[in-house]
């Protein structure tokens, strides 16, 4: 074969493939069936106010940054790659924004990554009361597919949860906002990560270890929020290979120390984060917890040390999912 035509295969080739890659441009009216509410976009929103650091940081990784006005449901710093774009947009609340707040800020669309911020019983609004004022809603596919958020106190998985459902809402929030591509892109990036955490965890013999998350308590003397196995936490171990010792489909089901006791995971598993609402969203507190209880100090992972400490947005449906599983795996593989 000669240059010339080995140079023509080549360049055909590649052009083959980046066709085969460039996603569609959205087409409005764009219908989109979101948690039980069809909804048409007659043009992408160009204001938007983002309830919830995780769907926030899926606005900024797909360049839709100058788009949103206002910001709110805060657990810890933003990404460091998005921190410049962040610094320009207003934070409305670092927990939960007031409903007057968030219309004052005139938002076309009104996202939120929780349904209990907006939906039946939204602590901000129902979703009626923004479509009456003209203002579109749209919440995460992953809390509300395969969920009911009216029972349980947050919410309870009538279905296992699925990554799907945050390539899902990544791939939605392309198709409203005319940003196929880098969604496409961002989602391709996603899987690639994850299947090579997973893969390398096969290699560990995590299929014989078992693990608990806890998120934060109340009250410290309080039973824990742990991860319950049908949740997105509950995904991230299961996705790993790891055995979930909390057998609650709750999302974030509280659970006696002992209980987990009796379980005796091999390895605990413990958020880190900025908020304070609770005294153990401090995990200086936790570890603390853990060494003087009486209950607690005698888990097999805690006197031997087997504790994970990841960000909280790790262990959520989250952009960071992925490090979380990183981080994971590479702690098993120091272990062993």
């Amino acid at each position: 074969m000669s240059f010339k035509t080995l140079f023509y295969t080549t360049a055909l080739a590649l052009a083959a493939t980046a066709t085969s890659l460039r996603a569609e441009v959205t087409q409005y009216p764009l219908t989109i069936e979101n948690c039980g509410f069809s909804q048409i976009f007659d043009a992408a929103p160009k204001n938007v106010v983002s309830i919830g650091q995780q769907g926030t940081e899926i606005l900024y990784a797909l360049d839709l940054g100058d788009r949103v006005s206002g910001t709110a449901l805060w657990f810890t710093e933003i990404l460091p790659e998005y921190k410049e774009q962040n610094d320009k947009v207003e934070r409305i609340s670092d927990n939960m924004p007031g409903f007057e707040a968030v219309i004052a800020k005139r938002p076309e669309l009104a996202f939120t990554q929780y349904e209990w911020m907006i939906g039946a019983q939204g602590v901000v609004g129902t979703r009626p009361q923004f479509h009456d004022l003209g203002v579109k809603t749209y919440i995460m596919p992953t809390d509300c597919d395969g969920k009911d958020n009216l029972v349980g106190s947050d919410g309870t998985r009538t279905e296992a949860f699925g990554i799907g459902s945050l390539y899902k809402t990544i791939t939605e929030l392309g198709q409203i906002f005319d940003r196929q591509q880098a969604a496409a892109e961002l989602v391709e990036q996603l899987k690639a990560r994850e299947a090579a955490a997973i893969a390398k965890a096969a290699d560990l013999n995590v299929d014989q270890m078992s693990a608990a998350i806890w998120f934060s308590s109340a009250e410290m003397e309080l039973d824990p929020y742990m991860a319950g196995r049908s949740g997105a936490a509950g995904d991230m171990i299961r996705a790993i290979g790891l055995t979930n010792v909390v057998t609650s489909d709750e999302e974030w089901p509280t659970v006696g120390w002992e209980t987990i006791a009796k379980a005796n995971p091999t390895w605990l598993i413990l958020a880190e984060m900025d908020r304070r609402r609770f005294p153990a969203d401090d995990v200086e507190k936790k570890l603390e917890f853990l060494n003087s209880d009486p209950v607690a100090s005698q888990l097999e992972a805690v006197k031997s040390g087997r504790i994970i400490v990841i960000n909280s947005q790790e262990m959520e449906a989250s952009l960071r999912r992925v490090t979380g599983i990183e981080k994971v795996v590479a702690a098993i593989a120091k272990a062993e």
